[in-house]
Protein backbone atom coordinates (compact mmCIF):
# COMPACT_ATOMS: atom_id res chain seq x y z
CA UNK A 1 0.00 0.00 0.00
CA UNK A 2 1.34 3.62 -0.50
CA UNK A 3 -0.57 6.60 0.85
CA UNK A 4 0.01 10.47 0.43
CA UNK A 5 -0.20 12.00 4.10
CA UNK A 6 -0.73 16.10 3.47
CA UNK A 7 0.79 17.76 6.91
CA UNK A 8 2.53 20.67 7.53
CA UNK A 9 4.24 20.14 10.60
CA UNK A 10 7.37 18.40 9.59
CA UNK A 11 7.96 16.36 12.84
CA UNK A 12 4.64 15.18 12.52
CA UNK A 13 4.51 14.06 9.24
CA UNK A 14 7.73 12.38 9.57
CA UNK A 15 6.61 10.17 12.69
CA UNK A 16 3.33 9.07 10.90
CA UNK A 17 5.70 8.32 7.51
CA UNK A 18 8.23 6.38 9.82
CA UNK A 19 5.48 4.67 12.01
CA UNK A 20 3.77 3.68 8.79
CA UNK A 21 6.94 2.20 7.05
CA UNK A 22 7.03 -0.23 10.05
CA UNK A 23 3.64 -1.47 9.15
CA UNK A 24 4.95 -1.89 5.76
CA UNK A 25 3.03 1.00 3.77
CA UNK A 26 5.22 3.17 1.54
CA UNK A 27 4.39 7.14 2.29
CA UNK A 28 5.31 10.17 0.98
CA UNK A 29 4.58 13.50 2.37
CA UNK A 30 3.49 16.87 1.10
CA UNK A 31 3.94 19.95 3.26
CA UNK A 32 1.35 22.10 1.64
CA UNK A 33 -1.60 22.00 -0.75
CA UNK A 34 -0.19 22.76 -4.02
CA UNK A 35 3.08 20.09 -3.28
CA UNK A 36 -0.19 17.12 -2.68
CA UNK A 37 -1.55 18.26 -5.57
CA UNK A 38 1.87 17.74 -7.37
CA UNK A 39 2.27 14.28 -6.13
CA UNK A 40 -1.58 13.66 -6.67
CA UNK A 41 -1.19 14.17 -10.59
CA UNK A 42 1.85 12.26 -10.88
CA UNK A 43 1.80 9.59 -8.41
CA UNK A 44 -1.04 6.90 -7.67
CA UNK A 45 -1.75 6.67 -4.31
CA UNK A 46 -3.99 3.78 -2.28
CA UNK A 47 -4.95 6.17 0.38
CA UNK A 48 -4.27 10.28 1.07
CA UNK A 49 -4.30 11.13 4.55
CA UNK A 50 -4.85 14.87 4.79
CA UNK A 51 -4.62 17.55 7.71
CA UNK A 52 -7.14 19.85 6.90
CA UNK A 53 -5.21 23.21 7.99
CA UNK A 54 -2.40 23.49 4.89
CA UNK A 55 -0.96 25.61 3.95
CA UNK A 56 -1.99 26.70 -0.05
CA UNK A 57 -4.35 25.03 -1.30
CA UNK A 58 -6.29 23.91 2.13
CA UNK A 59 -7.32 20.03 2.76
CA UNK A 60 -10.81 20.40 2.24
CA UNK A 61 -9.26 21.77 -1.33
CA UNK A 62 -7.59 19.09 -1.68
CA UNK A 63 -10.44 16.69 -0.90
CA UNK A 64 -12.81 18.25 -2.91
CA UNK A 65 -9.40 18.01 -6.40
CA UNK A 66 -9.02 13.81 -5.55
CA UNK A 67 -13.18 13.11 -5.00
CA UNK A 68 -13.77 15.28 -8.96
CA UNK A 69 -10.88 13.74 -10.07
CA UNK A 70 -12.78 10.58 -10.14
CA UNK A 71 -9.42 8.50 -8.92
CA UNK A 72 -11.83 6.60 -6.17
CA UNK A 73 -8.50 7.50 -4.19
CA UNK A 74 -10.48 7.66 -0.13
CA UNK A 75 -9.45 10.16 2.13
CA UNK A 76 -8.89 10.28 5.59
CA UNK A 77 -8.83 13.70 6.95
CA UNK A 78 -6.62 14.84 10.42
CA UNK A 79 -7.44 17.36 12.43
CA UNK A 80 -7.19 19.22 15.89
CA UNK A 81 -10.52 19.83 16.09
CA UNK A 82 -13.09 17.35 17.56
CA UNK A 83 -16.73 19.22 16.67
CA UNK A 84 -19.05 17.15 14.98
CA UNK A 85 -20.24 19.62 12.71
CA UNK A 86 -16.29 19.80 11.65
CA UNK A 87 -16.70 16.38 10.86
CA UNK A 88 -20.14 16.66 9.08
CA UNK A 89 -18.45 19.02 6.91
CA UNK A 90 -15.36 17.02 5.98
CA UNK A 91 -17.68 14.23 5.20
CA UNK A 92 -19.62 16.50 3.05
CA UNK A 93 -16.72 17.05 1.12
CA UNK A 94 -15.75 13.56 0.58
CA UNK A 95 -13.60 12.39 3.20
CA UNK A 96 -13.92 8.56 4.11
CA UNK A 97 -12.85 8.70 7.44
CA UNK A 98 -12.17 11.30 10.21
CA UNK A 99 -9.12 10.81 12.68
CA UNK A 100 -9.12 13.45 15.66
CA UNK A 101 -4.83 14.52 16.34
CA UNK A 102 -3.54 13.64 19.06
CA UNK A 103 -3.84 10.05 17.79
CA UNK A 104 -2.24 6.23 18.33
CA UNK A 105 -0.13 5.24 15.17
CA UNK A 106 -1.84 2.18 15.76
CA UNK A 107 -5.49 3.60 15.41
CA UNK A 108 -3.95 5.32 12.03
CA UNK A 109 -2.70 1.49 10.75
CA UNK A 110 -6.03 0.21 11.29
CA UNK A 111 -8.10 2.74 9.70
CA UNK A 112 -5.87 2.65 6.59
CA UNK A 113 -6.27 -1.26 6.44
CA UNK A 114 -9.85 -0.67 6.68
CA UNK A 115 -10.02 1.61 3.55
CA UNK A 116 -7.62 0.00 2.08
CA UNK A 117 -10.09 -3.13 2.32
CA UNK A 118 -13.41 -1.00 2.03
CA UNK A 119 -11.66 0.12 -1.34
CA UNK A 120 -11.79 -2.95 -3.12
CA UNK A 121 -14.75 -4.25 -0.90
CA UNK A 122 -14.86 -7.91 -3.18
CA UNK A 123 -11.49 -8.59 -1.77
CA UNK A 124 -11.58 -10.72 1.57
CA UNK A 125 -9.66 -9.07 4.32
CA UNK A 126 -7.24 -12.20 4.39
CA UNK A 127 -6.33 -13.20 0.96
CA UNK A 128 -6.32 -16.62 -0.30
CA UNK A 129 -4.51 -17.26 -3.75
CA UNK A 130 -2.40 -20.47 -4.89
CA UNK A 131 -1.87 -21.73 -1.28
CA UNK A 132 -0.55 -18.70 -0.18
CA UNK A 133 -2.43 -16.69 2.81
CA UNK A 134 -2.01 -12.91 3.59
CA UNK A 135 -3.34 -11.37 6.20
CA UNK A 136 -2.92 -7.64 6.34
CA UNK A 137 -4.11 -6.79 9.62
CA UNK A 138 -1.35 -8.86 11.63
CA UNK A 139 1.13 -8.63 8.65
CA UNK A 140 1.20 -12.89 8.27
CA UNK A 141 1.99 -14.63 5.30
CA UNK A 142 1.18 -18.76 5.18
CA UNK A 143 2.12 -21.17 2.55
CA UNK A 144 0.44 -24.22 2.44
CA UNK A 145 -0.51 -23.98 6.15
CA UNK A 146 3.58 -23.01 7.13
CA UNK A 147 4.25 -20.09 8.60
CA UNK A 148 6.60 -17.46 6.53
CA UNK A 149 8.62 -14.86 8.27
CA UNK A 150 9.27 -11.74 5.79
CA UNK A 151 10.23 -8.31 5.89
CA UNK A 152 8.26 -5.56 5.88
CA UNK A 153 9.09 -4.85 2.54
CA UNK A 154 8.86 -8.44 1.34
CA UNK A 155 5.40 -8.10 2.70
CA UNK A 156 4.74 -5.05 0.64
CA UNK A 157 5.57 -6.87 -2.58
CA UNK A 158 3.90 -10.05 -1.93
CA UNK A 159 0.90 -7.50 -0.96
CA UNK A 160 0.68 -6.05 -4.02
CA UNK A 161 1.54 -9.70 -6.31
CA UNK A 162 -1.57 -11.16 -4.38
CA UNK A 163 -3.82 -8.33 -4.87
CA UNK A 164 -2.97 -8.58 -8.44
CA UNK A 165 -5.15 -12.06 -8.41
CA UNK A 166 -2.69 -13.60 -10.93
CA UNK A 167 -2.51 -10.64 -13.05
CA UNK A 168 1.40 -9.38 -14.21
CA UNK A 169 2.77 -6.21 -12.28
CA UNK A 170 5.53 -4.34 -13.34
CA UNK A 171 8.58 -3.31 -11.68
CA UNK A 172 7.50 -0.24 -12.14
CA UNK A 173 4.18 -0.38 -10.36
CA UNK A 174 6.24 -2.45 -7.72
CA UNK A 175 8.71 0.44 -7.02
CA UNK A 176 5.12 2.81 -7.11
CA UNK A 177 3.02 1.01 -4.88
CA UNK A 178 5.88 -0.64 -2.14
CA UNK A 179 8.31 1.76 -1.97
CA UNK A 180 7.99 5.83 -1.78
CA UNK A 181 8.84 8.74 -3.94
CA UNK A 182 12.90 8.55 -2.44
CA UNK A 183 13.24 5.31 -4.36
CA UNK A 184 15.57 5.19 -7.36
CA UNK A 185 13.96 4.11 -10.48
CA UNK A 186 17.17 3.22 -11.88
CA UNK A 187 17.57 0.57 -8.82
CA UNK A 188 17.67 -2.69 -8.63
CA UNK A 189 15.65 -3.09 -4.99
CA UNK A 190 12.60 -4.67 -7.21
CA UNK A 191 14.45 -7.44 -8.36
CA UNK A 192 16.51 -8.46 -5.29
CA UNK A 193 13.42 -8.49 -3.14
CA UNK A 194 11.63 -10.30 -5.52
CA UNK A 195 14.24 -12.92 -5.89
CA UNK A 196 15.14 -13.13 -1.63
CA UNK A 197 10.89 -13.26 -1.36
CA UNK A 198 10.75 -16.32 -3.91
CA UNK A 199 13.44 -18.08 -2.17
CA UNK A 200 11.61 -17.35 1.38
CA UNK A 201 8.50 -18.91 0.35
CA UNK A 202 10.40 -21.91 -1.27
CA UNK A 203 9.43 -24.39 -3.62
CA UNK A 204 7.85 -24.74 -6.10
CA UNK A 205 8.57 -21.65 -6.70
CA UNK A 206 5.11 -19.10 -7.34
CA UNK A 207 6.38 -16.04 -8.33
CA UNK A 208 7.04 -16.61 -11.99
CA UNK A 209 8.70 -14.03 -13.93
CA UNK A 210 7.23 -12.67 -17.14
CA UNK A 211 10.61 -11.40 -19.55
CA UNK A 212 10.33 -7.93 -20.00
CA UNK A 213 6.59 -7.21 -18.39
CA UNK A 214 7.10 -7.96 -14.87
CA UNK A 215 5.99 -10.34 -12.18
CA UNK A 216 3.36 -12.29 -10.89
CA UNK A 217 1.65 -15.37 -8.95
CA UNK A 218 1.69 -18.44 -10.60
CA UNK A 219 -1.49 -19.96 -9.93
CA UNK A 220 -0.43 -23.42 -11.08
CA UNK A 221 3.40 -23.44 -10.06
CA UNK A 222 5.94 -25.63 -10.81
CA UNK A 223 6.85 -29.36 -9.63
CA UNK A 224 9.70 -29.04 -7.19
CA UNK A 225 12.90 -28.19 -8.96
CA UNK A 226 11.17 -26.58 -12.05
CA UNK A 227 11.79 -23.16 -12.63
CA UNK A 228 9.13 -20.67 -13.62
CA UNK A 229 11.48 -17.74 -13.92
CA UNK A 230 14.37 -16.33 -11.55
CA UNK A 231 14.92 -13.09 -13.05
Amino acid sequence: MRVLIVEDEPYMAEAIRDGLRLEAIAADIAGDGDTALELLSVNSYDIAVLDRDIPGPSGDEIAQGIVASGSGTPILMLTAADRLDDKASGFGLGADDYLTKPFAMRELVLRLRALDRRRAHSRPPVREVAGLRLDPFRRETYRDGRYVALTRKQFAVLEVLVAAEGGVVSAEELLQRAWDENADPFTNAVRITVSALRKRLGEPWIIATVPGVGYRIDTAPAPDGEATGRG
